[in-house]
């Protein structure tokens, strides 16, 4: 097999993810955000679309980067600073860019909520998280004492530079319906829609300050993972993904933000 170009992988990931079907928001620009005109030969993927994953990049010999949140997440923006310098070591290295965020989020098989749910030993039954048209995140049942769930997702963070905080009653409860909604998934929105179905126990990233209020009100509890770390799955599979139908080595870059 001779070796991909960036239109290859980017076509095969598009259809994969059903980027086409999912809305997202303006700043995604999902799918490739960088061309090269050179066969892709290694892969890289990461969170961030930021100067220290790019290096990272160019130093492993990787030509493609592979990314949840992309280049484009503050709108239009002057090339100058720190955004000339991401743009200018791609074209230097010769480094495509593939980005995908709610399409990754929401994947069943490669998506970070599905996947951050079995990685607590969690089985999906259901969508939570809706955006417009689409279940973003997952829910389900199990019988299992809160504080164990808890110390599974601290072990998780842990190994992606996060501690776990909580909201709510942990100790002596016992979760018996939970929902996922990894990144900044704790918002007005998913707390109405956790309340409303009866979820006792709801596993976010992260989430403004007067989520913990309203959540120890109405008997939620809920697990902040992490941004960073409950957004590392995805990125991880869909390399593995890619590295496998196309033959070609592959690497994660793991750079915390500590949030």
């Amino acid at each position: 097999m001779s070796p991909p170009t960036v239109a290859d992988i980017g076509r095969h990931v598009d259809a994969t993810l059903r980027v086409e079907d999912i809305p997202d928001f303006a700043g995604a620009l999902n799918g490739i955000q960088v061309e090269t005109a050179s066969a892709i030969t290694k892969i890289a993927a990461a969170v961030d679309a930021r100067e220290r994953t790019i290096r990272d990049t160019a130093s492993a010999g990787a030509n493609l980067l592979i990314v949840h949140h992309g280049l484009f997440w503050s709108g239009p923006q002057p090339l100058r600073g720190a955004y000339l310098r991401r743009v200018r070591l791609l074209l230097e290295h010769d480094i495509a860019v593939y980005s995908s965020h709610l399409p990754l989020d929401m994947h069943p098989e490669l998506g970070n909520n599905a996947l951050l749910a079995r990685e607590l030993g969690l089985t999906p039954e259901t969508g939570f998280a809706r955006y417009k048209t689409v279940d973003i995140g997952v829910a389900g049942r199990c019988d299992l004492a809160t504080a164990e769930l808890v110390a599974r997702a601290t072990r998780f963070a842990r190994g992606h530079g996060h501690e776990v905080r909580t909201a709510g009653t942990v100790e002596g409860k016992v979760t018996r319906r939970w929902a996922v909604c990894t990144g900044a998934g704790a918002g007005q929105d998913t707390l109405r829609e956790a309340i409303g179905a009866g979820v006792d126990t709801l596993i976010v990233g992260e989430g403004p300050h007067w989520t913990a209020i309203d959540a120890e009100e109405a008997g939620l509890t809920i697990i902040y993972a992490g941004h960073y770390a409950t957004e590392t799955l995805g990125v991880r599979a869909l390399a593995a993904h890619v590295g496998d139908v196309f033959g070609l080595p592959w690497l994660f870059l793991d750079a915390p933000t500590g949030l």
